[in-house]
């Protein structure tokens, strides 16, 4: 299953794809996010602020996607 959306709270928002993927019996999460320029990546690189907020719309999200 693959997962993308768009962050849009500013200019630099980055597209986000979640990807999960059975291994061995476990679920092997991707996630990766794509900027719009080189330097909306520059201006964003090293923040994880968003991070925890945006597994916690996954985690709310993906219950009613069963």
């Amino acid at each position: 299953m693959r997962l993308s959306w768009t962050n849009e709270e500013s200019d630099d928002g980055a597209v986000t794809t979640v990807t999960f993927e059975e291994k061995d019996g476990q679920t092997h999460l991707t996630f990766s996010e794509l900027y719009p320029t080189k330097a909306a990546l520059d201006r964003n690189i090293g923040s994880t602020e968003g991070l925890p907020e945006q597994l916690a719309q996954l985690d709310a999200l993906l219950p009613t996607l069963v």
